[in-house]
């Protein structure tokens, strides 16, 4: 049972991933959520492979650890993976940096990824668990977002060639002969599963609709079970037509998933759609600037360019926004504006300008969010704000036309009317207004430089640090009171 069990409880990380990207809702709540359970599930391949193996039966072959010994050997082989590739991995690619050949990224991160493979064969464990410790190892590199973009053009055809094996490890006959059983138990697997992780979502706080998107999104088995399927079968758990039934069960539930995550975006389209004028940016002119976000933010920046005669179109997701601009005779149009292929039907393709003015309130304005979309439209001047300061460093070095905190020109303003109430002259308001903005600004190169808030803390005005006079040669005295 827990041979079973276990490999159906996972869900497809190969699947979901990229459908939950190309919809533009990865970086959702909803996206987050289903992205953080399933690298959960992923790094559960390791204990689960651990019971299967000290729950395998007696070897004919006396020169194979069975049992608790497998099990041990694999938590010895795990750990010593972890620590040799923190010792030996880290100072390799720093190597191989220096050296400046990009083809030695590609050669060292396969290399590992065969290594470790190789190591767990060795030992009579398990090779896939071995390339999954690797994969782990390699993502604590410092090196792995170039690790990443070097590897990427393998990916697609690893992937296929994984799928490709397992399908040819499939016993047509078999499955062929109890087709309804195959059928019932997707579908079985598919409801339970859903019915589970809806039921947990709605009581860690999410509300049904969500609660049962989520479900839906994660009611597949995954491609790990292949894996564990093959473990059982040969630590003589199941019989390898079992194997092939549930490999059968498990390819036919991740068939499903296109299909349900549609179904979720017709919940996602029906649930919004209570109201009326709630259109889709699909219906949109083509326009200069799109504005994602028409809360009092980007209300300000929508006005300025229809200031100059400049078209704009207006998204947002929220409904009573949406219904509250219709009141005064603005035309804003719903959706989530991250999403790629809703910019593409808001006319991204050719607009000169993106502002996203949205609170970033579910922090869904990440650097990758917001990378992907400098790729996807790269004529368009993107800009951003930024919640605060580590928002703001989280951004750095991506191509934006602005980014700035949502907060920082209207305290600069206050500051400097504080200035003029406690009676310092203008001039020097002025002075205190430039100065510190070059400190702050010198203070937040420091800190996205080094990732540590602390830095350039001696640029920052404190009691013991005033600004210096204009000659540098003591500190101003305090201003007078005011009368």
């Amino acid at each position: 049972s827990l041979a079973i069990g276990l490999p159906l409880a996972l869900s497809s990380t190969a699947q979901v991933l990229p459908m939950l990207r190309s919809a533009g809702v990865q970086n959702t709540r909803r996206g987050e959520r289903a992205f953080s359970i399933l690298l959960l599930q992923d790094l559960a391949i390791v204990p689960m492979i651990t019971i299967i193996a000290a729950m395998a039966r007696v070897s004919p072959d006396p020169d194979v650890p069975t049992g608790w010994t497998l099990a041990l050997y694999t938590l010895l082989a795990v750990a010593g993976l972890v620590v040799t590739g923190r010792l030996v991995l880290n100072p390799l690619f720093r190597l191989v940096g220096r050296l400046g050949e990009r083809e030695l990224f590609v050669v060292a991160g396969l290399f590992t990824v065969i290594g470790a493979s190789a190591l767990m064969h060795s030992l009579h464990l398990s090779v896939p668990l071995g390339a999954f410790v690797a994969g782990v190892m390699l993502a604590e590199s410092p090196y792995r977002h170039e690790l990443e973009s070097d590897v990427e053009p393998f990916r697609s055809i690893l992937l296929g060639l994984f799928f490709l094996a397992v399908g040819m490890t499939l016993d047509l006959a078999t499955i062929a002969d109890r087709p309804l059983f195959v059928i019932g138990i997707a579908a079985a697997v598919i409801v339970i599963k859903c019915a589970v992780i809806a039921v947990l979502a709605r009581l860690f706080g999410n509300r049904w609709h969500a609660a049962i998107r989520l479900g839906l999104l994660l009611s597949q088995a995954g491609e790990f079970g292949f894996v564990l399927f093959a473990q059982a079968a040969l630590a003589g758990l199941i019989l390898p037509e079992a194997a092939s039934l549930f490999g059968a069960i498990v390819t036919l539930s991740m068939a499903t998933t296109p299909f349900l995550m549609r179904f979720t975006n017709w919940l996602d389209r029906r649930e919004v759609r209570s109201g009326e004028g709630l259109d889709e940016p699909d219906k949109s002119p083509e326009t200069a600037a799109i504005v994602v976000g028409y809360g009092r933010f980007g209300q300000t920046v929508a006005q300025m360019l229809m200031a100059k005669s400049f078209g704009v179109t207006l998204i947002d997701k929220k409904p009573s926004m949406i219904e509250r601009a219709g009141e005064f005779g603005t035309k804003v149009y719903y959706g989530d504006g991250l999403r790629l292929d809703l910019l593409r039907t808001a006319g991204a393709e050719t607009a000169r300008l993106i502002a996203f003015c949205n609170d970033n309130k579910d922090g869904e304005l990440t650097r990758d969010a917001l990378q992907a979309v400098l790729e996807a439209f790269p004529q368009a001047a993107v800009m951003v704000r930024a919640y605060d300061r580590v928002h703001l460093m989280e951004l750095d070095r991506l191509d934006l036309a602005f980014a700035q905190r949502e907060m920082f020109e209207s305290a600069v303003a206050m500051g400097k009317a504080a200035l003029k109430v406690v009676g310092v002259e203008a001039d020097e308001v002025e002075r205190v207004d430039r100065e510190y903005r070059s400190r702050d600004c010198e203070r937040l190169e420091r800190q996205s430089a080094t990732g540590d808030l602390h830095a350039g803390i001696d640029r920052s005005f404190a009691p013991d640090r005033p600004l210096l006079d204009e000659d540098g040669d003591g500190v101003e005295d305090a201003p007078p009171k005011p009368a």
